[in-house]
């Protein structure tokens, strides 16, 4: 009977989690008040779908759910996203979200030469010092997954000969550390307004911008009406359609005439499809279907989002994290100064929380989770989280390689 493998079931399952997680967060129970100050309720929509995988309920090894989520949903949530986006206000958020997001390449640049260094401190024997093993070795398909995107990872690969056993265990290592820190990241939106008070953030540019959307959105109806709710389908997945198609097409053009350009993630059908979808979200946001922002366009991304969210939760596995503790012990101290960089760069500019999550996420992330941690604080700003993902894929191999070439050093 377990673990359930129907996708139909699993989803059913999924959607149960979802709606019992808003019932009760939305509930005027004391209990319940208190419980969701401490936890944030997108941080359970992401936890217990891992929690129900890693006991054994579920499982997420063959489910396509994902693959659905990502591919589907994810372009079209960009697509409602941004359609009632006020793209001159985005502009005016200025330079913060820039600097945040080269903090964090420099933070994984400088970060993973810091960490060998540590680990082979406390423990000399964790860290392969030289030869086709070496630890560096499989650590740079980690800075090129961190900075760029799994084009990048791959191109590190190939790039410093990393042996097969070796980068199936840095894959491992790289998915656990990276849903941890997502976890976080999904956690801190959930209390940015507290961060943002340690911070002493100046979150007026952005505040800006939030009271404009939301302006554009104070009459927004409800989805009661059917007319309506099959028009925002067909324009979110129809331009997803576009997407798809065109990133067809482009995506081998380039893998055929430009292979050389791989390492920009430009033969990815997944990067042109997140970019052209959130480019048509942002074409159609100059149009009169403009005003389907108020017929609840956000509200339909949000739900997509909340779904991708919970896919993606569960192919997490809890109990991973005490597993390959060596390279993990490696991964968390490098992560952590990450995270300490952007902060401290963060308190002195004053940035608000959203542009460190999102400039970190531009990187550690790139363009499938940027716009989800984006969207999680305010919906209509996914978009700053694809744009500074594209920054972050152009940075990827020349940022992955350098990182490569400081740990190699440090051994």
């Amino acid at each position: 009977m377990f673990p359930i493998t129907n996708d139909a079931v699993i989803f059913g399952i999924l959607l149960f989690i979802l709606a019992l997680i808003f019932h009760t967060s939305s509930s005027k129970s004391n209990f319940w008040q208190n419980f969701y100050k401490f936890i944030p309720a997108l941080l359970l929509c992401y936890f217990v779908p891992g929690i129900v995988n890693s006991v054994g309920i579920i499982s997420a090894d063959t489910s396509k759910l994902y693959y659905v989520a990502s591919r589907f949903l994810l372009p079209t949530s960009l697509v409602l996203f941004t359609i009632g986006v006020d793209f001159k206000s985005i502009l005016k958020l200025g330079p913060k979200a820039i600097t945040m997001t080269l903090t964090g390449t420099l933070g994984v640049i400088i970060g993973g030469p810091i960490a060998i260094l540590i680990v082979s401190l406390i423990s000399p024997n964790t860290i392969i010092h030289s030869g086709p093993e070496a630890t560096w070795r499989g650590l740079s398909t980690i800075a090129g997954s961190w900075i760029g995107g799994g084009a990048n990872q791959t191109a590190m690969k190939e790039v410093f000969q990393v042996s097969d056993s070796i980068f199936s265990a840095i894959i491992a290592i790289d998915v656990l550390t990276y849903s941890i820190w997502f976890a976080i990241l999904l956690y801190g939106a959930g209390i940015n307004d507290k961060i943002n008070k340690f911070l002493k953030a100046d979150t007026s540019s952005l505040e800006i911008v939030q009271k404009r959307l939301e302006g554009n959105s104070a009459n927004q109806l409800q989805l009661s009406n059917l007319a309506d709710i099959i028009k925002l389908l067909s324009i979110g997945f129809g331009v997803t359609a576009a997407a798809h198609f065109l990133a067809d097409i482009i995506a081998p053009f380039f893998a055929n005439n430009f292979p050389e350009l791989e390492k920009f993630s430009l033969t990815s059908d997944f990067f042109w499809m997140v970019v052209i979808a959130t480019t048509g979200g942002l074409i159609i946001s100059f149009t009169r279907f403009r005003e389907y922002e108020n017929k609840g366009a956000s509200k339909l991304g949000s739900l997509f989002l909340y779904i991708l969210i919970s896919t993606i939760g569960m192919n997490m596995d809890i109990f991973g994290f005490f597993q390959n503790f060596d390279l993990l012990l490696i991964t968390s101290i490098w992560i952590t100064f990450h995270a300490v960089l952007l902060i401290i760069v963060g308190k002195i500019i004053k940035a608000p929380y959203f542009f460190i999550a999102v400039g970190s996420q531009a990187n550690i992330g790139g363009a499938a989770s940027a716009p989800i941690v984006a969207a999680a604080i305010h919906p209509n700003l996914a978009t700053v989280g694809v744009l500074l993902a594209v920054l972050g894929y152009a940075l990827g191999t020349y940022g992955a390689w350098l990182c490569a070439v400081l740990m190699s050093i440090v051994s």
